[in-house]
């Protein structure tokens, strides 16, 4: 009994991990390689797993549940950089410095994530160097998404940022056809990825309610005319 516990660990484990992108075309040997230095950890809702400076101990895999990787300024204000959903990895500069971890991590909801252990995974690494494209990939799109997001904070106002993020989750800018997004997250991690704080963000979105551009039902929010939302945000802009 106890080992058929411990084979359908294994097998959540590999499943998890050939989920990922990062080990995307990975064959089982490979698989069952990094799942063999993975430690599973539950997190329970506002949990955190861990904190900017700590020493690093791997990077993860969120298995399930939603991780809150953010940083807190001088002024005691949370900014989030990023929310990690199931299937995504994330901390993997933790592989390539000895300061530690750069943010702090925080289960946003009930959480399951692998650890994928640093000195077993460099030893992997040492092995197969492939690996290491992969992980410099992985870092890349991460990278790309903090550039990103810097540029949108950039923006001169809260309005302004909203509608850029509602934007980009158009297929068709142009359209006038109605856009239905599913919020992931909180409105006030929302806000926060935003720069901003929930009453400001709650306040915005009753304007482009007011405006008849967007209407919220719960975690619906459906963009009525992406293109007159485009059109304010090229007012915005001074374009």
């Amino acid at each position: 009994m106890a080992n058929t516990l411990a084979e359908l660990k294994q097998a959540a484990i590999v499943n998890t991990l050939r989920g990922c992108q990062l080990f995307a075309g990975l064959g089982a040997e490979d698989l069952n390689a990094i799942a063999a230095i993975t430690v599973v950890k539950p997190l329970d809702k506002g949990d955190y797993l861990f904190r900017e400076g700590a020493p690093a101990q791997g990077f993860y895999l969120t298995q399930k549940g939603a991780i809150n990787v953010h940083r807190v300024n001088a002024a005691g204000k949370e900014q989030v950089i990023h929310v990690f959903r199931a299937g995504e990895s994330f901390a993997e500069v933790a592989l390539a410095t000895a300061s530690g971890y750069p943010a702090d991590a925080r289960a946003q909801e009930s959480s399951q994530v692998l650890l994928v252990e640093k000195a077993g995974f460099l030893a992997l690494l040492r092995r197969q160097p492939e690996l290491a494209l992969r992980m410099l990939g992985s870092m890349s799109v991460h990278l790309r998404t903090l550039i990103a997001q810097l540029e949108d904070l950039t923006l001169k106002d809260v309005e302004t940022r909203l509608a850029n993020w509602l934007i980009k989750r158009c297929p068709n800018p142009e359209s006038s056809q109605p856009v239905v997004i599913e919020l992931k997250t909180t409105k006030r991690v929302l806000a926060a990825e935003l720069g901003t704080v929930s009453e400001t963000f709650s306040r915005t979105l009753a304007t482009f309610r007011q405006q008849k551009l967007v209407s919220v039902k719960g975690k619906t929010l459906t963009i009525r005319c992406p293109l007159k939302l485009k059109e304010l945000l090229h007012r915005n802009l001074g374009e």
